[in-house]
């Protein structure tokens, strides 16, 4: 197939050609992006938190009547235990947030007093001895908290734990891959020095624009005495069900005076995860289900102007069936121009794909587009183009000579 009397021909319907040539541009522009954006999501959604899941639940405690710390420093401590009495639990302790909790505290640390000089934003987690054993954290190197050493601070109390336990992504950017147990680190005015190293645990937020230091969690061995407090449970293999049912029970018949909330107040980590990434995976289908409708517009629009210049060439495919063409060659001719049409249009598109991600870079915070998306959306986009031609193109084919000498 000759390639100028195709695009000869495409000089007569400039209008059409462009108006496709930009629909899949455009498609081709948003898909990309698009299918990034959910790549990334689906990538958060399968994240390791650092816990083991599988056997930890969560109670939201909120205590009533306004208790003083004193009080609240009681009751916590029947509180945990009650639940290590409880029949199916491991463990549990007290603290102000967990990972994918949504909500909690941050601090800029680094290795001076000085707080404009911090290195990096990290996840402030309250812990005790039972931390670590409780979420399933690994250790890697130094050690845990000893009980001794587990402080209190009440609301307006400044945190200043002469001792901490960090992920290894923090260790590795304050210290550089250096060894950091023994070192001194600052979240206040006062040092405290770092007694262990764990291998994983996620700060609360999944936010896209906080993921630049999603591994940095710092423990620090205080309980915090205020009125709402989170107990974390470790449940024995296969228990997790059974130990979220009676929980609640269990805690209200040590102390009433308290409010548990019946919607979300206990929750599995499976729950905990779904609801921590409940707008990604909503980004995720949103976005695949505008690049489907996307896509059936811009084949939809390919067919009905492949069907639309079959029907006002019918008496000149006739003729150059006359003339010895083969339905082949008819098939052919119209996959061509599709594809030269197609063509300019992912050469554009990708130009727009580009342009579009670093209008997002910059508005969104999101990553760099990787050529291989813009590749493979051109790929998709060719073969939709072809596909969708091919049912008007093999209707031209059918066309019989003898339309050579009908009118117009």
């Amino acid at each position: 197939m000759q390639i100028k009397p195709v695009l000869a021909a495409l000089r007569y319907h400039k209008a059409g050609s462009l108006l496709i040539a930009m629909q899949m541009a455009l498609t081709l522009a948003i898909v990309c992006n698009a299918f990034f954006i959910i790549h990334a999501r689906l990538m958060h959604l399968s994240e390791l938190s650092g816990v083991d899941e599988d056997r930890v639940l969560v109670v939201e405690n909120q205590w009533a009547g306004k208790p003083g710390p004193d009080d609240i420093a009681s009751r916590m401590a029947a509180d945990l235990v009650a639940l290590k009495n409880m029949p199916g639990v491991a463990n549990a302790y007290a603290t102000n947030a967990y990972p994918l909790r949504r909500g909690g505290t941050s601090y800029g640390i680094g290795l001076v007093p000085d707080k404009l000089k911090y290195i990096a934003q990290t996840a402030i987690y309250f812990a005790d001895d039972n931390t670590l054993a409780t979420l399933g954290l690994k250790l890697i190197t130094g050690r845990n908290f000893r009980p001794e050493e587990i402080g209190k601070v009440d609301a307006h109390g400044d945190l200043q734990p002469p001792v901490v336990i960090i992920t290894k992504e923090l260790a590795k950017t304050l210290f550089h891959g250096g060894d950091a147990v023994g070192k001194t680190v600052y979240i206040s005015v006062k040092p405290s020095t770092v007694i262990g190293v764990v291998e994983r645990m996620h700060i609360p937020w999944t936010q896209s624009q906080m993921m630049k230091w999603e591994w940095n969690a710092t423990l620090i061995p205080l309980r915090q005495l205020v009125d709402y407090t989170d107990y974390i449970v470790r449940t024995q293999p296969g228990h997790v069900d059974q130990v979220a049912a009676r929980v609640r029970a269990a805690l209200y018949a040590e102390n009433r005076m308290r409010v548990i909330a019946t919607d979300d107040g206990i929750q599995t980590y499976a729950q905990v995860r779904s609801s921590a990434y409940a707008s990604d995976r909503g980004m995720a289908i949103l976005m695949g289900a505008v690049s489907l409708v996307l896509l059936m517009i811009t084949a939809a629009g390919i067919v009905g102007l492949a069907s639309f210049w079959v029907g006002q060439r019918r008496k000149q495919i006739g003729v150059r069936r006359a003339l010895g063409a083969t339905r082949h060659d008819i098939l052919s001719y119209f996959l061509t121009e599709n594809l030269l049409i197609g063509i300019a249009g992912v050469v554009l598109g990708g130009v727009l794909a580009i342009g579009l991600n670093l209008w997002l870079m910059k508005q969104f915070e999101i990553g760099r587009l990787a050529p291989g998306y813009v590749l493979t959306g051109v790929a998709m986009l060719l073969l939709l183009g072809q596909g969708a031609v091919f049912a008007p193109a093999l209707r031209a084919s059918r066309v019989p000579p003898v339309e050579a000498t009908r009118s117009v």
